[in-house]
């Protein structure tokens, strides 16, 4: 109970001295603020990136095994899979046939080609042929009109189902549905829409400007054999079962393209978790440093809490004195100037949140998804707080120590 006293004295006190010095305070908090807004800042932005890589890769599958003739991440020599033979469709087939019961298979193929509808014309737009088990493989949906069916695969049907990016570019306020479009010199008609998946994500593919073909009616008309190779992307049957089943998948693809036991895979296994890990080892070293920045303001944001706080010790030298005289411990008048630091940091912290909040506002509304969350706030908070401590431990202690009868005479 006792100690309770000291702290609500010590918390009144230290009050009283800021207010009563309120513009060296707010002065004071400066550095602190600037160091919560970039402390703050910094990770809504990177949790922001996080947020923004998932959702741009989503169409990817999380258990979806592609393999692949080159990695996607090529940390090394990219000389050592430029020799690689192209996957073929045939072997895709093969690969289905080895699995078949245990995952679906799904061949791909993608290229690029300028899209005409009308006077109206897109460059560049990546043109993929796969097939109907496309649909399962990600997320993404047909916002209107339907998917490709075994069907158009098996009849090499001139169909197509459009991104978002392609429907505004080419239709405007026209219904895409059952309009014939020119992709290079081959005519095609519009089966679907896909919904919104957002745009191009860190080098990555922009899933709005794309266009799905049957796989059957791209190698007609594009000539799938030269140029592009085929991907072959599994879907495991479980999350769970995605480990066993790379290893499965890796030893059926060493059959089909056989090779000895001596030989090194001559493909590659991708997944959504290899472009996470990349990812994260990649933003794990910018947060890194970006902490590290925001560390040196919070650091110079300290130093001058704390030569405030030596200049409050000394003009407080009798205040101390008299205090000591009618029984103040040393505790007690270090708990009062620590309060006091910690309080002018939380102050300076409280508003760094306000406007960091303001910040991130805008970084949602114009640059990428950011949100501040609770577990943000709470270590702004208690990183103020450290900070005031910290900066006010040295010229608490000095306040602490002054011996009561050489602080009465101080003038």
């Amino acid at each position: 109970m006792k100690l309770l006293l000291e702290i609500n004295e010590s918390f009144r006190i230290a009050i009283s001295a800021i207010w009563a010095n309120k513009a060296r305070g707010a002065l004071t908090t400066l550095g602190i603020i600037i160091g919560i807004v970039a402390v703050i800042t910094t990770m809504t932005a990177f949790n922001g990136m996080q947020n923004a890589f998932r959702q741009g890769f989503s169409s990817v599958g999380s258990d979806v095994i592609y393999v692949s003739r080159m990695p996607w991440i090529i940390m090394n020599d990219f000389f050592l899979y430029r020799n690689r033979p192209s996957l073929e469709l045939a072997e895709a087939r093969q690969l289905e046939r080895n699995l078949e019961g245990k995952a679906i298979v799904n061949p791909s193929m993608d290229t690029r080609r300028d899209i005409k509808f009308r006077a109206s014309i897109i460059e560049g737009v990546r043109i993929v042929g796969t097939t109907e088990k496309q649909a399962v493989m990600g997320s993404a949906v047909p916002e209107v009109g339907r998917f490709m069916m075994a069907y158009d695969i098996s009849y090499k049907k001139n169909v197509a189902v459009i991104g978002q990016d392609v429907k505004d570019a080419l239709f405007e306020n026209v219904n895409p549905l059952n309009k014939e479009i020119k992709i290079g010199r081959t005519s095609f008609r519009v089966i679907g829409v896909m919904e919104k998946q957002g745009g191009s994500t860190f080098g990555g593919p922009n899933f709005d400007r794309q266009i799905y073909v049957p796989i059957s009616t791209y190698v007609k008309a594009f000539g799938g054999r030269r140029g592009t190779d085929v991907d072959i992307a599994i879907k495991a049957p479980s999350q769970e079962a995605m480990a066993d089943l790379e290893f499965e998948v890796i030893g059926e693809m060493r059959k089909v393209r056989k090779l000895k036991p001596s030989q090194i895979d001559n493909f590659s296994i991708n997944k959504l978790d290899t472009l996470m890990g990349g990812f994260n080892s990649v933003m794990g070293v910018v947060l890194g440093l970006g902490l590290l920045v925001t560390s040196i303001a919070l650091f110079v944001g300290g130093i001058g809490v704390m030569n405030i706080m030596f200049v409050s010790v000394t003009e407080r030298t009798r205040e101390i004195g008299i205090r000591k005289a009618i029984g103040a411990k040393r505790h007690s008048i270090l708990l009062q100037f620590l309060f006091e630091s910690a309080v002018i940091c939380l102050i300076g912290g409280i508003v760094g949140i306000i406007l960091a909040t303001g910040l991130t506002a805008v970084i949602n509304a114009t640059v990428m998804p950011a949100s501040i969350s609770a577990p943000i706030l709470v270590i702004a908070i208690v990183i103020s707080v450290v900070v005031g401590l910290v900066a006010g431990f040295v010229p608490a202690y000095k306040g602490a120590r002054l011996d009561p009868i050489e602080a009465l005479r101080y003038e």
